[in-house]
Parts: structure tokens; C-alpha cells; sequence
């Protein structure tokens, strides 16, 4: 009889240790973050700044590797598909995390297959049109394109684009009838903004910052809810009574599905903390961002929010790429 009880006891001791949660000496080795876009970007650039921060906090080197290909789907998928350990996490961006999943068929189901772990970054979009252009404000731009439908255009990085659906949203809110020209690319659009062959572009504050500062072009408005600290004068698109055109592009953290909660709530502390350094607040500054953080929950919530902002747009434009 006593036998069966200590067995028993003993096998009841085994599942409760068992169901304890992981053990948080997280992280006991080096990290690997994945960087599912271009080298050389300022993707990238706020990639590795991630990394050093997750470095600085946690104590343990994070080796930032780039797997680019497919609109950054292709790193997505190789997180996806890692062990839900913590040890790889994905650097994931507006568009590789909320656009792309409406615009092509995935090897991952991407709200099942990667947990949001937090923001790290974000800055907002800009409307900007040529200094040729004879308007000085969104009111102006907007009276301007309903005397003249149809004639004024709005340049995008691509069909799909960020760029682009800012540019839908702007027709949809507005009630304006303007031309989308799709480029390969931002930067691609800028040499056709500058001399006015197109009008008007919704671009990434870090992408087109030198533009602004220089005089090249015009900023209307910007995407955020609050003015930014880069462009302090330049009107919010709520301010001016479009709150619907609202976007930032943000980079945050994802784990593998399955990563066990402290795992997921250390990374996030971990970022939270960073975020109120001086210093590292000034180098995403620099960078045009600003640096935040969210826990899981509230990522996840804001992740899926875009989601289905973008893909609303998406699906009433019936766009599909391969």
C-alpha cells in the first residue's frame, strides 16, 4: 500500500514539475534574429540596433542573419518553421508581417505559424508633392485634385506597396480621383516626384527625410496620430480631419508559435527597458524612428489590426502577386 502511494505521489510530483513554467535562465546562449529584408537599408540597420539592444539586456550575443527573398516572406518562413525555443526570432516589418499575407500565397499561415513578441520601432508616412506643384497644404492638394480628376497622380514603391495602399487610402477618404504610377521601388519614384512628371507620393519618413529637410519637396501631412519629432510643423492627417489615413511603419519582434510565454515576456521587458534609454532613444532618433514597445498581447492585438486594415484595401483592389 505505501509502495503505491510513493509511486503514486512520485508520478504526481513528476507531471506538476512538469507542467512548471520554463525555466527562465532564458537566454543561456547566443540568439539568432533573422532580417527577412535587404543589407545595406535602413531595415537592416534597425535590425542589428534590435539585436544590440536584446544583446545589452539580456547578456547573451544576438547574431543577426539576413534571409531576403520574396517581399521577406522567405526569412519568415525559415522562423516560422524553427524551434519555438526563443533562440530565433524574426525581425518583422509593416510590410513583410501585414501586407504580405493578403498579397501572396504563404508556405506559413502567418497569425498561426509566428507569435508577436513586440514592437521595437515606428515612424510614420509623409505625403509629399513636387515643389512644383502650386499647393501648400492638404486643403489646397485636395481642392486642387476634385477641380482637376483624374489628372493628378501619386507614385508607389510597387503594386501592393505600402506606398500604394497609403495612396488608396488617401483617394478613399479624400474622395479624390487620382492616378496611381507604380515604380520598382521608392526610390525609383523620387527622380519623377522632383521634376513633377508625377504629384504626389506616401512615403516612409526615414526614406525620404533628405528630400524634406533640403527643400526638394513638400510634406503635407503626416500618417501618425501625433505630429512627429522629425517634422514637428508638418500636420497630423486627423488634425486635418482624415483620421482613417493612419499608418506607421514599425519593425517588432516574432517568436516561432509555441515559444512559452516568459520566454516571449523577457524578450518584450527586455525592449521595454532599452526603449527608455537616452541613448539608444537618440540612435532610432537618428534613424527617423522612435522606440517603443508593447507587451505580446497588445502587439499581437496591433499586428492583427493592420492585418486587416491592409487587406480590406487589398481585397477591394482584388490584388494578387505571385
Amino acid at each position: 500500500m505505501f509502495k503505491f502511494i510513493s509511486l503514486f505521489l512520485l508520478i504526481s510530483s513528476l507531471g506538476v514539475a512538469h507542467a512548471q513554467p520554463v525555466n527562465i535562465s532564458y537566454p543561456n546562449r547566443p540568439i539568432k534574429l533573422i532580417n527577412p529584408l535587404g543589407t545595406g537599408g535602413t531595415a537592416e540597420t534597425l535590425a542589428r540596433t534590435v539585436g544590440r539592444a536584446l544583446t545589452d539586456q539580456l547578456g547573451q550575443p544576438v547574431i543577426v542573419e539576413t534571409k531576403t527573398g520574396a517581399a521577406g516572406t522567405i526569412g519568415a518562413d525559415f522562423v516560422a518553421k524553427s524551434q519555438p525555443d526563443g533562440y530565433t526570432l524574426l525581425y518583422g516589418v509593416t510590410g513583410t508581417n501585414t501586407i504580405a499575407p493578403s498579397l501572396y500565397k504563404l508556405p506559413y499561415d502567418p497569425v498561426k505559424d509566428l507569435t508577436p513578441v513586440t514592437i521595437a520601432f515606428a515612424g510614420p508616412n509623409v505625403l509629399l508633392v513636387s515643389q512644383g506643384l502650386e499647393v501648400n497644404s492638404l486643403p489646397d492638394l485636395i481642392a486642387l485634385a476634385k477641380a482637376k480628376p483624374g489628372q493628378l497622380s501619386f507614385a508607389s514603391a510597387g503594386n501592393g506597396s505600402m506606398s500604394h495602399l497609403n495612396g488608396e487610402l488617401l483617394k478613399q477618404y479624400a474622395g479624390i480621383d487620382i492616378l496611381h504610377v507604380p515604380y520598382k521601388g521608392g526610390g525609383a519614384a523620387v527622380p519623377d516626384l522632383l521634376s513633377g512628371r508625377v504629384s504626389m507620393m506616401i512615403e516612409t519618413s526615414s526614406g525620404v527625410m533628405p528630400l524634406i529637410r533640403t527643400g526638394k519637396v513638400k510634406a503635407l501631412a503626416v500618417t501618425s496620430r501625433q505630429r512627429t519629432s522629425q517634422l514637428p510643423d508638418v500636420p497630423t492627417f486627423q488634425e486635418l480631419g482624415y483620421p482613417g489615413i493612419y499608418s506607421l511603419v514599425w519593425g517588432g519582434l516574432f517568436a516561432p508559435a509555441g515559444t512559452p510565454k516568459p520566454v516571449l515576456d523577457k524578450i518584450s521587458e527586455a525592449i521595454q527597458k532599452q526603449s527608455k534609454d537616452a541613448s539608444y532613444r537618440e540612435v532610432v532618433n537618428n534613424l527617423n524612428n522612435e522606440a517603443l514597445s508593447m507587451t505580446p498581447e497588445e502587439f499581437r492585438v496591433y499586428v492583427n489590426d493592420d492585418m486587416k486594415k491592409y487587406g480590406d484595401i487589398i481585397k477591394k483592389l482584388n490584388l494578387k502577386l505571385e
